[in-house]
């Protein structure tokens, strides 16, 4: 299995390569590019529909949201439905025991805003948190695996209260389908299967975790088991009875803590009681830039997400990108070097701007984001000296240093939109696969806290994401709403870590640049320049530019670039639809 889905990629990704050649050159300079570029035809389509549409990375996920859809439900009952069932049947990304980020379309009102449901740090959280007994930063899986990792949940509180605000169903009919699947049972699917595998060790060390997923030998559960997990039905009713307060205070509350406390000797954490009841999701503005006649929308800090994508998107304003050939190294090397300006502007300054004041503006001033496109010359790569963070317009001074948090691939995105206009793109996490490994009431808790800086400060100089209690960490999750003319005209997200910027951009680039259609965009092998390192993707057609890259002066990593990009395009003739073949995700609509 895994191997033919490798292959639908490649061949997805050459013929995705091909058409983008043909569309803005012609065939004369598709067939410039080399040979294989032309070979194959993509085993995934777009799909189309005039009423609704969800799509999301998992079938059991995409139909719960489907069917509340077709029963008269909007986007945010869906939305609801997806996430309590991603939660059961890819628990290793997201769940009620993580945060999310939301992006919100009211048609009604006419109105785009964003929904922060980021765990925060513990209030008894100290900057020595990741910090060793010499003042050094732990190794990663030494923070991660444990309750020091854990951060205040928010995931369940997001869906409750804008339920509450902007849903049409009662609750417990969206709660339903979880409990339902979770009681019979789901297929163990080749995908989590693999990461069960490569995790097994870590997963073994927490008493109910290793119970869940693994069996008695310490091997995970062979695909096709039927996975049953009565102690997240047990959750989800109580939920379902009592909303979001069934979560934050009594029996699932005090387990959660304790958990935190206790359940991974030598590495507890600070967790309490007093954080879960006092967590609060915030509903903040929309950030937003102007590229090619559209708005690209996102989350704003705690996230880098929409900065970030909106810098790389606005330092290539200035060049026509329609014009450059994808299949040429030195497109890549325009939207390399504007990706590493934009980094290094989010490892300076970007963290949660209700503890750290925050250039948001002037990081996308079109006067800031020229002066940085001038750094990028004809035919040359930046070199590290001129790749720096930059001097935004602040409205007041501020001393930063650069951070060094390490935010490593898991989460989902999922997007819909409902019969009414109304549009949801929301990416959700328990951040690294399996969150901190530590499961209670029968979903996992995150480690959400490891995405901060374990330094506090470089050479007496305060780091912009070092932790501090009630904070939330820096996050990369890109949740997208393109509008057009007022109106939404794409919703689209990924995970994968930090390199979510880079999946997110290169999949606008694609559409609005290169005319590929929503699928083909996702299709498209990835290439991601965060720090001067090119990552290409392995086993498709972006090894061919390695050679030419390094020619260039980049440092080259073929390497799997395993993305969840899902998105819609809204249209007057109807929505369009793409999932990502690299994961098991799937689009349904009517």
């Amino acid at each position: 299995m895994k191997a033919e889905l490798k292959n639908g990629i490649k061949l997805g990704l050459a013929a995705a390569f091909m058409a983008v050649s043909i569309s803005v050159f012609g065939q004369d300079a598709a067939d410039s590019v080399a040979p294989e570029i032309a070979t194959g035809i993509s085993e995934r389509q777009a799909v189309t529909a005039s009423d609704f549409m969800v799509v999301t990375a998992n079938p059991h996920a995409t139909r719960a949201g489907h069917d509340i859809l077709a029963a008269g439900g909007n986007a945010i009952d869906a939305m609801v439905a997806v996430q309590l069932v991603l939660g059961l049947v890819e628990p290793q990304s997201s769940g009620l025991g993580g945060g999310a980020f939301l992006v919100y379309y009211d048609n009604a009102g006419g109105r785009l805003t964003t929904y922060d449901g980021r765990e925060t740090a513990p209030k008894a959280a100290t900057p020595t948190l990741f910090l060793n007994e010499n003042g050094e930063p732990l190794k990663f899986f030494d923070a991660v695996v444990g309750g020091r990792s854990v951060g205040t949940p928010g995931t369940l509180k997001l869906l409750f209260e804008t339920h509450r605000a902007h849903g049409k169903l009662d609750w417990a009919i969206l709660v339903q389908p979880a409990i339902d699947l979770a009681e019979k049972g789901f297929e163990l699917s080749d995908r989590l299967f693999m990461q069960l595998s490569a995790d097994a060790e870590r997963l073994g060390l927490h008493e109910e975790t290793r119970a869940h997923f693994l069996k008695d030998d310490g091997a995970p559960h062979p695909q096709g088991h039927l996975l049953e997990n009565p102690a997240y039905a047990k959750t989800l009713k109580l939920i379902a009875e009592n909303g979001a307060d069934a979560f934050y205070a009594g029996p699932i509350a005090e387990k959660i803590v304790e958990t935190v406390k206790t359940g991974n000797l030598g590495n507890p954490g600070v967790l309490s009681l007093g954080d879960l009841a006092n967590y609060q999701i915030k509903e903040r503005p929309p950030v937003c830039l102007a590229y090619r006649g559209y708005d690209v929308c996102g989350m704003g800090p705690p996230s880098s997400g929409a900065l970030t994508v909106g810098q790389i998107l606005g330092i290539l304003e200035p060049f026509d990108m329609s014009k450059q050939n994808p299949g040429s190294a030195d497109t890549w090397r325009l939207i390399g070097d504007a990706s590493r300006l934009a980094f290094a502007d989010r490892g300076r300054y970007m963290a949660d701007s209700d503890f750290v004041p925050m250039p948001t503006r002037g990081l996308l001033d079109r006067a800031y984001l020229d002066e940085r496109a001038h750094l990028i010359e004809p035919g040359a790569v930046l070199s590290p000296d001129e790749v720096k963070p930059g001097s935004p317009p602040w409205d007041h001074a501020m001393l930063l240093a650069d951070d060094e948090s390490l935010e490593l691939p898991s989460t989902s995105h999922f997007s819909i939109v409902d019969a009414d206009g109304n549009v949801v793109s929301m990416t959700t996490t328990i951040e690294n696969g399996f969150g901190s490994r530590l499961m209670t009431n029968g979903f996992l808790l995150n480690n959400e806290l490891t995405d901060f800086s374990f330094r506090t400060h470089r050479d007496g100089v305060p780091i912009a994401n070092r932790v501090e209690p009630g904070k939330r960490p820096r996050s990369s999750m890109s949740p997208t709403i393109i509008m057009k003319d007022g109106k939404p005209y794409m919703a689209v997200g990924s995970p994968g870590g930090s390199r979510i910027i880079g999946y997110v951009a290169q999949a606008i680039i694609a559409h609005i640049d290169w005319g590929l259609d929503v699928q083909s965009a996702i299709n498209m092998p990835h290439l991601v320049n965060r720090f001067g390192t090119y990552d290409l993707e392995k086993g498709t057609d972006a090894e061919m530019l390695s050679g030419a890259l390094e020619g260039l002066g980049y440092k080259v990593n073929i390497r799997d670039l395993n993305s969840g990009l899902h998105a819609i395009i809204i249209s007057d003739g109807g929505l369009v639809g793409g999932a990502d073949p690299r994961r098991e995700g799937t689009v349904l609509g009517r």
